[in-house]
């Protein structure tokens, strides 16, 4: 290892620092793609709390139901109401029917 260490220049050497210290998650995606992920579990939560205020209760037992539990949280759980199209009346639709199943089960 210090004859690779050596053999590198001072940036790179960084560059391999950075990368052992880094999220793994991170290395494999842009900020970007975490940042739409992030954006689209937002959505879809103040969606459903905006659609059902006298179900607030309900709504959060479902949030947690979806992405897990505050603690292991997952946003890109609710990727699965988009699609590539990325259309929101249609991922809203997908999302209250899987809401009032969810309900009814």
């Amino acid at each position: 290892m210090v004859i690779l260490v050596l053999s590198l220049d001072y940036g790179r050497l960084l560059h391999l620092i950075r990368g052992l210290e880094a999220d793994p998650l991170e290395s494999h995606m842009g900020l970007g793609t975490k940042n739409r992920q992030k954006q689209t579990a937002d959505i879809c939560k103040q969606h459903l709390r905006g659609k059902y205020p006298d179900k607030l209760g309900l709504v959060e037992e479902f949030i947690v139901e979806i992405e897990g539990h505050p603690k292991n949280c997952d946003v890109t759980r609710w990727g699965q109401f988009t699609d590539i199209k990325d259309i929101k009346k249609e991922m809203f639709q997908r999302l209250e029917i899987r809401f009032q199943n969810w309900l009814n089960s």
